[in-house]
């Protein structure tokens, strides 16, 4: 049984869950929420109970299949077997039944009085489902959720399927650029595949971005470095692994200055700056919207704000003063998507990084003052870069280090050649 709201992306492996040898499954169903289609708990008048159980199975930190008092919207049954003639959604079926008049309800309990389990499984990414419109929402509303679960659905891949004899009837927002001068997409050519996702996402998104091609790490060598005039920074090391930078870091760095020269160039006031291996979050347009709003509103100074990141601050950082949205950025990594101002620009690039270089998100947390390594923060005189945050986040990777599909071309590059390997280049070429 499908309800016409669910969305079904991995159908190859629902055969898997009726092998489980279970009467009754359900694959696992991600709304734009915490709503899915399975309960947890019960009352003992038949209504949803929230419980522990419910946010590890919802978020997969458990995976498998597990028995549940209720399943809906996405049900498989194995009509071989002789007890699924106990099943029913008809409440006249039941015997001694005084609960609510409701299909779900009726099935749910009918299963359960007849000792056949429930199963709800994760084990797999198996579709999405919508949330129902509570009784004063509007169609608008219910486009919006469309828009959130479309999103998530594109968060690691291409795969979105529209039928070509609905593709007349499908409307698009209007692309702008939420109130910021330009947005900028960062991508490497030989990743073809994010460029096609992330273009994906805007058009759902009704967003007008342009796509700026990314240095790539592979191109770089030790001559190319020594022509533009770059400088590695005295006695940087990975502070994790241990190890010089990575020509793919020197990429993604100066991938990101050449967008900060841009909006001097360009006179640009305030820009947004993303990478192409994130997703976004529901209400992404609203919630920046807030966020600029509230920039305005305030007339507080700034000339950063994360978007996304990986806070690694292990001190409560602080509100913006009247804000709802906005924190002072601690030590942060990652710059998977920020709001850079004109005045952040000039900074970043006054501080002539190139003549000693590290990884950039080492250096914007250099600049702001909130890095904890005083012996690399004295490179820079000059730490008055205003770093705020959104809170929560707006952004997060698709994949994380470890995870399947998770592919990092800043680390999985070929190092700088250190101090030693340069002399002896040199006494080669002699």
């Amino acid at each position: 049984m499908l309800d016409a709201d669910v969305f079904l992306t991995n159908p190859n492996t629902l055969n898997e869950l009726i092998l489980k040898n279970e009467t009754v499954v359900a694959p696992l169903l991600k709304s734009d929420g915490l709503y899915s289609n399975f309960w947890a708990g019960v009352t003992s008048d038949f209504y949803y109970l929230r419980t522990e159980k419910y946010e590890p199975i919802l978020f997969r930190e458990i995976k498998g299949c597990f028995n549940v008092p209720m399943i809906h919207s996405a049900v498989l049954i194995d009509l071989r077997k002789h007890i699924s003639d106990l099943l029913t959604y008809d409440p006249k079926n039941l015997n001694q039944y005084s609960g609510p008049i409701d299909d779900i309800i009726t099935f749910a309990v009918g299963a359960n009085n007849s000792d056949i389990p429930l199963s709800i499984c994760n084990d797999n990414i198996y579709g999405f489902i919508m949330v129902p419109l509570e009784e004063k929402e509007t169609v608008t509303e219910d486009l919006q959720r469309l828009t959130n679960i479309k999103t998530e659905i594109l968060s690691d891949n291409n795969y979105l399927p529209l039928s070509m004899h609905l593709e007349r009837f499908v409307q698009y927002p209007t692309e702008d650029t939420l109130q910021v001068d330009n947005i900028y997409m960062i991508n490497l050519l030989r990743r073809p595949e994010r460029r096609e996702r992330m273009h994906k996402l805007f058009k759902e998104l009704g967003i007008r971005v342009e796509t700026h091609d990314a240095v790539d790490g592979r191109i770089l060598n030790q001559s190319a470095l020594e022509k533009l005039g770059i400088e590695i920074m005295a006695g940087y090391t990975d502070p994790y692994h241990n190890r010089p930078m990575t020509m793919g870091e020197i990429g993604c760095f100066l991938s990101h200055y050449n967008i900060w020269n841009k909006v001097i160039e360009n006179g640009f006031k305030s820009i947004i700056v993303l990478e192409d291996d994130v997703r976004f979050e529901p209400f992404f347009r609203q919630k920046v919207n807030y966020i600029l709003k509230e920039l305005k509103d305030l007339q507080f100074e700034w000339d950063l704000v994360y978007l996304g990141r990986k806070r690694l601050a292990e001190n409560a950082e602080s509100w913006i003063d009247g804000s709802k949205y906005l924190v002072h950025a601690g030590y942060s990594y990652w710059t998977l998507g920020y709001i850079l101002s004109r005045s952040g620009a000039k900074k970043l690039i006054e501080a002539m990084p190139l003549k000693q270089l590290l990884p950039v998100d080492e250096y914007l947390p250099i600049l702001s003052d909130v890095h904890p390594r005083d012996d690399w923060k004295v490179h820079y005189t000059k730490r008055n870069l205003i770093l705020l945050s959104a809170n929560p986040l707006l952004i997060y990777p698709t994949h994380y280090t470890g995870e399947q599909g998770y592919i990092s071309d800043t680390e999985n590059s070929t190092t700088i050649f250190n101090d030693q390997d340069i002399n002896k280049s040199k006494r080669e070429d002699l």
